[in-house]
C-alpha cells in the first residue's frame, strides 16, 4: 500500500504534458485503453488525435467521444498515401464542415505535402506529380480558415516546408502547426516569423538534426508530441511509443535551452493549451 502510495505521489509531482500528436486509432484495443489510463492517470493532461483518411476520421471521432475533454480530434487526410477518388474528397470535407456545424471541437489534420512519397519516387526514376496533393492541401488550408481558423496540424518537411507556407499565407491561416518538422534556417526563420507551432518527438534525446531545431525554434512556439505509435530509436528501442515519453523530450529540450525542466514543461503545457484551446474544455 505504502508503495503505491509513494507511486501515485511522484505521478502527481511530475509536470503535467500534452501529447500534440498522435495516432490513436492505429493502437488496437485494448492496448489502446491500457495506454490512455496510463497516460491520464500519470500527468498526461490530453492528446491530440490526428486522422489518415475518412474511416480515420470517423473512427477518431468515436475515440474521443470516450474521453470528453481529455482528446481533441483532428480530422484529415495524411499526404503520404495515393489520393482520395474526388468523390471521396467531397465526402470527407463535408463530413468535417457537418462536425463543425454540430459545435463540436476539432483541428483538422494530419494534412500537407508528400515529401517522403516524392523523393522515393525520384530516386526510384518514377514521376511524381505533386500538384493534386498541393491543391487538397489549399482545400484543408481554406476549410481550416472557413471554419473559424480551426488548428491546421500539417506534414510538411524540408523544402515542402516552404510550399506549405506559400499555401498558408495564400489562405490565410494563423493557427498552423508542423509536426515532427526538419528544414533549413530559412523555413525555420519564415515559420517562426508566422508564429507557426513545431512540435518536438522523442528523437531530440538522439537525433542531432532534431536537437538543432530545438536550439533555433523560439521555445515559445514549441510543443512535444509522440506521433506513436511510430517507434523510435536510442533509450526507447524496442519500447512501445507512449505519451509518457514525453517527459523525457521535455528533459532534453530544457537542457537544449538552458533551462529548468519544471519551467520548460510550463511554457510547453501552456503553449499546447492555447494553441488547441485547452483551457476552455468541453
Amino acid at each position: 500500500m505504502a508503495a503505491n502510495s509513494a507511486s501515485a505521489t511522484n505521478a502527481v509531482r511530475q509536470p503535467a504534458v500534452i501529447d500534440a500528436h498522435v495516432h490513436l486509432d492505429q493502437y488496437p484495443e485494448p492496448e489502446r485503453s491500457a495506454l490512455l489510463a496510463e497516460a491520464f492517470a500519470s500527468g498526461v493532461e490530453a492528446v491530440v488525435a490526428v486522422s489518415m483518411h475518412e474511416a480515420s476520421c470517423r473512427e477518431v471521432r468515436r475515440i474521443t467521444q470516450h474521453y470528453p475533454g481529455r482528446i481533441i480530434p483532428a480530422y484529415g487526410y495524411h499526404p503520404e498515401q495515393p489520393l482520395p477518388a474526388p468523390e471521396a474528397e467531397e465526402r470527407l470535407l463535408a463530413w468535417i464542415a457537418a462536425r463543425h456545424e454540430a459545435g463540436e471541437r476539432f483541428a483538422i489534420g494530419e494534412v500537407g505535402l508528400p515529401y517522403y512519397s516524392r523523393t522515393a519516387a525520384l530516386e526510384e526514376g518514377r514521376d511524381f506529380n505533386e500538384a493534386p496533393f498541393a491543391q487538397l492541401l489549399e482545400r484543408f488550408a481554406a476549410l481550416a480558415v472557413r471554419l473559424g481558423q480551426r488548428p491546421l496540424v500539417l506534414h510538411a518537411v524540408y523544402e515542402d516546408a516552404h510550399k506549405a507556407c506559400d499555401i498558408l499565407e495564400r489562405t490565410g491561416v494563423e493557427r498552423a502547426h508542423f509536426h515532427w518538422f526538419k528544414g533549413d534556417e530559412a523555413a525555420v526563420n519564415r515559420m517562426a516569423g508566422k508564429g507557426y507551432m513545431i512540435s518536438v518527438t522523442p528523437d531530440v534525446l538522439y537525433e542531432e538534426e532534431i536537437r538543432e531545431l530545438v536550439r533555433r525554434y523560439p521555445l515559445a512556439l514549441m510543443m512535444t508530441e509522440t506521433d506513436g505509435p511510430w517507434p523510435f530509436e536510442g533509450p526507447f528501442a524496442g519500447v512501445r511509443t507512449n505519451p509518457l515519453m514525453m517527459r523525457e523530450s521535455v528533459r532534453a529540450i530544457s537542457e537544449l535551452k538552458g533551462i529548468s525542466p519544471e519551467e520548460t514543461a510550463h511554457v510547453l503545457l501552456g503553449n499546447a493549451r492555447r494553441f488547441y484551446n485547452l483551457d476552455n474544455r468541453s
